[in-house]
């Protein structure tokens, strides 16, 4: 989940306040391209007329770009009509503790990301079945989705493929960040899975190896990096919603595989969905999960709902700002 820009507020002799913002933004790299997917016919055709001219290499005129959008919804509106429902009650395969999983399972659980972040609903690690997840990710990276696949290679094992969608070693994609004045600071990756990760209040004691600029009363830590990365996903309302992983699920749904091992987030309520869904999902619940017909993955797949184009590649960046308020109040 992306966490939204917070204001942290820090109690000592006087009142300070640090805001900390998020911006994300894309620069594309020169000379270089990928093959991207992008999922037509539902999101509104001024969005798709909008990502294709800022990102294909060669993007068609208007008048092209509408109608291809509008034979994608044609078939979109017929498959509301034929496929009601086929979102609903998908199968849940919980994974259980076998001596084929026993020990895979023991390191994904112990891992503190596990731990501290899928402790907030009921959780369970399970097969899900690809073809009926519902998505909300328009796009995929194709040029990523062919090195996924050749890192698996053409017979992947049960072991390597439950590695690959709960990774438990978390290896991180290259990232370089500087600070660039004096309250902002700047960090770029290829990996789109960069993000602004909160804020954290700190003690003294926590910083370590880094000389005091002063006696320490408080540290504001604003954290930037990656997310747990797992495939995962939000069961509520009798859907599972996909949550993370979109390339891996393509990815192995490509290669022929039905279902992946994936953990799951059980929320009862609109208020849990909230609290555990990224921003997509939270804002457009009432699609995910009342729509007859919404996205789902096997809409990858359907040449008449996807557009593949040649893009600019493109690097994440998030610029982190903050702020700093010193005043004289009255003593109460």
């Amino acid at each position: 989940m992306i966490a939204s820009p917070q204001t942290l507020e820090v109690e000592s002799t006087s009142t300070s306040a640090c805001e900390v913002k998020e911006a994300e933004l894309t620069t594309p790299v020169p000379g270089a391209e990928d093959e991207n997917l992008y999922l037509i016919g539902r999101p509104t055709l001024k969005q798709f007329v909008r990502y294709v001219r800022s990102h294909a290499v060669n993007p068609p005129g208007s008048g092209t770009l509408a109608e291809e959008w509008q034979a994608a919804n044609d078939v979109v509106r017929t498959l509301e009509k034929d496929e009601a429902g086929c979102a609903d009650n998908p199968q849940i395969i919980k994974i259980e503790i076998t001596p084929k999983y026993e020990l895979l399972l023991t390191e994904f659980l112990k891992d503190p990301l596990v731990r501290h972040n899928f402790n907030t609903v009921p959780t369970e690690v399970a097969m899900v079945e690809l073809d009926r997840l519902v998505v909300y990710q328009k796009h995929i990276d194709l040029t990523f989705v062919r090195q996924l696949e050749k890192k698996l290679g053409p017979a992947p094992s049960d072991e390597e493929i439950f590695r690959t969608c709960l990774p438990y070693d978390h290896p991180q994609p290259p990232v370089k960040w500087s600070r660039v004045d004096g309250d902002s600071f700047v960090f770029v990756s290829p990996s789109n899975d960069l993000r602004f990760l909160g804020t954290m209040p700190l003690q003294a004691s926590h910083v370590k190896d880094y000389p005091p600029p002063g006696n320490l009363v408080g540290v504001v830590g604003i954290a930037v990096g990656f997310g747990s990365n797992f495939l995962n996903a939000v069961a509520a309302e009798n859907r599972i919603i996909l949550n993370n992983g979109s390339h891996r699920a393509y990815a192995l749904r490509e290669m022929g595989f039905t279902h992946a091992p994936c953990i799951i987030q059980h929320v009862a309520s609109r208020e849990q969905l909230s609290i555990v869904a990224s921003s997509d999902i939270r804002h457009g619940a009432d699609y995910f999960l009342k729509h007859p017909r919404p996205s789902m993955l096997k809409d990858y797949f359907n040449p008449k709902l996807r557009k593949v184009m040649t893009v600019r590649r493109r690097i994440h960046q998030v610029t982190v700002k903050f702020e700093v308020d010193e005043i004289a109040v009255p003593a109460v």
